[in-house]
């Protein structure tokens, strides 16, 4: 097979020399991106939505445009104005794009949220936020109980039947309404959204974005990255209340004018489900997080039509090369990753006009100034490690975050001279491509030597019997730390002392021999975030002191 030629970058060098930001003083994603789209290509599909049950349903640009007037109206006539912040909760059903878009029409801060969030969650985020008003779905309710007084909260919106102190929001087409489909403009700074980081190492921190940072700012992930144009469908696998969503499901495709193709399944991850789904939508371009990659592999491909798909993707977390390689020999599509943050839109990617290198995260992103710096916040040479970081003097680049809110420790952490540290750890090669390492808090240092955790899991993955891994340090008085590996095991594997030395002899063959987990611990299940990220302190927190001597 050919793999496609990309249709927005054919020459990284030249795009990334010669873009500049664009920088307005006004701006707003649903009127600048949805009404330009409605009005140009008013019956082309939008939103091609189905689920579990075999409903489905297709929106066109005009619908869009008009569904989400409704929501900002009937926002607006629940008493929430403009800068008013409002919690969002909701499944993947076609009212949260509505709703979502009549806040941004509005002005109105929207702040997504998962539905697996507990009550415990959300009662952090609505205090913490000092939100104005909730808009959930019936099915999520429960977890709002007892929760009216909570702090400021006077807006309490429902989409489907319930109780007071709920408002139930009923979908429609706009009408005049008090606004006649018109708001106060938006300027560029204005504040658009607030996420909440995943909190891996603590209680989440509030990312703020601007109506152009994560608006404008994601035309890079949707033009550069995603590579898409108003003809393609393009699906991408994220739950509404991950920043993952805003990338490949909002701001990167509707941007282009791309149809969004949502599947709403709220049960465990069917693999086949999704393949099935990917041949008879004719998808044309994919983006899964590791977790889903590594399951759609183990699938007999050959058994599927996927032949519209011509670009494949993939972000949250580094994906292992032995994943892409499978794909690639049953679809002839190298899979292309991408690194970003919450607090950014694409700032990293394996770009479709750039030459693969497996298990590298590729080259940084037209607009962006990414290197690898020290601790004074020098650049280091080609081939050390240190922190991956992206220039924000003189002028910061349009999608990147404003700060966190409310936590100055953070902010101070965050910048280091000219730099917005990411906090994560990587190499760059004379090539110009970045290699992953690791968060900077779990790269291990071991006998001298300092080792990425995702270098280990790759390893181990190679093996049949290894269905997943967490690799993380352990404090060890005579070597430092010592490399202990979590790990899943393959259907049909039993767990033994036999197998552990086994996997331990073949992470020595297949990487450097001091990068051997010293102590592997098989387990049904690895603690993650509910963005799906392993959540390495809480194992760091399992792991006991050693008793035995090695």
């Amino acid at each position: 097979m050919s793999t496609p030629s990309p249709r927005n970058m054919t020459d990284y060098e030249a795009t990334h020399r010669a873009f500049q930001w664009e920088r307005p003083e006004y701006f707003n994603f649903a009127t600048d991106f949805v009404d330009r789209w409605a009005s140009e290509r008013p019956d082309a599909p939008a939103l091609q939505w189905s689920d579990e049950a075999g409903h489905a349903q297709l929106f066109t640009w005009k619908d869009v445009k008009q569904r989400s007037l409704h929501a900002a109206q009937f926002l607006t006539s629940q008493g929430l104005h403009k800068g008013d912040r409002v919690f969002v909760m909701m499944p993947r059903i076609p009212e949260w794009w509505f709703l979502v878009l009549g806040c941004i029409r509005a002005g109105i801060v929207f702040m997504p949220g998962t539905p697996m969030l507990t009550a415990k969650d959300i009662r952090y985020r609505l205090l913490a936020a000092d939100a104005n008003g909730v808009i959930a779905d019936s099915s999520c309710l429960d977890r709002f109980q007892g929760m009216a007084g909570t702090g400021r909260v006077e807006t309490w919106v429902a989409v489907g039947n319930a109780p007071s102190p709920w408002v139930t929001y009923a979908p429609g087409s706009a009408g005049t309404g008090q606004h006649g489909g018109s708001f106060e403009r938006t300027r560029a700074d204005d504040p658009m959204l607030i996420y909440f980081t995943s909190g891996t190492t603590g209680m989440p921190k509030m990312v703020q974005h601007t109506q152009a940072s994560y608006g404008l700012g994601h035309q890079i992930t949707g033009r550069y990255w995603l590579d898409l144009t108003p003809e393609d469908r393009h699906l991408t696998l994220s739950d509404t209340g991950w920043a993952k969503c805003a990338w490949g499901k909002l701001f990167g495709p509707w941007s282009q004018g791309a149809c969004n193709v949502v599947y709403d399944f709220r049960g465990r991850f069917d693999a086949a489900r999704i393949l099935r789904l990917l041949e008879r939508q004719r998808v044309t371009t994919f983006c899964a997080p590791p977790t889903a990659w590594r399951a759609l592999v183990l699938q007999d491909l050959s058994q599927y039509d996927l032949s519209s798909i011509r670009h494949a993707l993939s972000a949250g977390e580094p994906l292992n090369p032995e994943v892409i390689d499978t794909w690639k020999q049953a679809t002839g599509l190298h899979i292309r990753e991408g690194y970003g943050q919450t607090e950014s839109v694409v700032l990293v990617g394996m770009f479709p006009a750039l030459t693969p290198k497996p298990g590298s995260m590729g080259k940084p992103s037209p607009g962006f100034d990414v290197s690898v710096i020290d601790g004074e916040g020098k650049e280091v040479p080609t081939g050390q490690e240190g922190d991956i970081a992206v220039r924000v003097k003189p002028v910061p680049p349009v999608g990147l975050f404003t700060g966190y809110l409310n936590d100055d420790s953070a902010n101070l952490a965050a910048f280091r001279g000219d730099w917005y540290v990411t906090g994560d750890r990587a190499v760059k090669d004379a090539d110009g491509y970045l290699w992953f390492v690791g968060r900077s808090d779990d790269v291990i240092k071991t006998s001298g030597y300092r080792v990425g955790p995702f270098e280990v899991e790759s390893a181990l993955l190679e093996h049949a019997a290894v269905a997943e891994s967490a690799v993380v340090g352990v404090p060890d008085e005579r070597i430092g730390q010592r490399i202990k590996a979590y790990v899943v095991l393959a259907p049909g594997f039993t767990g033994s002392q036999k197998l552990a030395e086994e996997l331990q002899e073949y992470v020595k063959k297949t990487t450097a021999p001091y990068k051997y987990p010293r102590e592997i611990e098989f387990v049904t299940e690895l603690p993650k975030t509910v963005s799906g990220k392993i959540r390495r302190t809480e194992l760091r927190s399992m792991a006991q002191q050693p008793t035995r001597k090695d």
